[in-house]
């Protein structure tokens, strides 16, 4: 859960604490979520320098494989960092400042995700269908990503 001020949060029969553990419990199942694929996305990313193709690669495809590679290691950092944090201040108050903190750092590595994904997915596009395609698709991706991802939930906001 991103915004910690739901406007259906005042229908909830809890108090304001329980509210903040509530939009924690909700922040820690999303993340669940986006962190299953950053990690499958980084083992594929791993495993990649050991097959016999990719010294092969064009010097293009070796720096974006560079770029996908890290923006995937800080977003696998970014994703975590909620659940360190967590164990770093229980019990000891700050819930409030905790899932402030943990949305912000999911919103950064969910951004950083994206980057990751679009590498990923141009990378794969130039190999099997070439740099034409992988642009093109890549963009199109991209928008997708937007769209889904920052679009629609603003647009959905308006029209509550």
């Amino acid at each position: 859960m991103t915004d910690t001020h739901d406007s259906t949060d005042g229908d909830r029969d809890e108090s304001s604490l329980e509210r903040w553990d509530r939009n924690f419990i909700e922040l820690l199942q999303e993340l669940r979520v986006a962190q299953t694929g950053v990690q499958i996305l980084f083992a594929f990313l791993l495993t990649l320098p050991f097959t016999n193709r990719f010294g092969d690669i064009s010097s293009l495809d070796k720096a974006v494989y560079v770029i996908t590679l890290v923006a995937s290691a800080t977003a696998t950092a970014l994703l975590i960092a909620p659940v360190s944090d967590h164990r770093q201040v229980f019990r000891e108050g700050h819930k409030p400042q905790l899932v402030r903190t943990a949305s912000m750092l999911a919103q950064a590595g969910l951004a950083v995700l994206l980057v990751a994904m679009i590498g990923a997915v141009f990378l794969v596009l130039d190999v099997v269908a070439g740099l034409g395609w992988a642009v093109g698709l890549g963009v199109a991706i991209t928008l997708l990503f937007l769209a889904l991802w920052y679009v629609l939930p603003k647009v959905i906001r308006r029209e509550r």
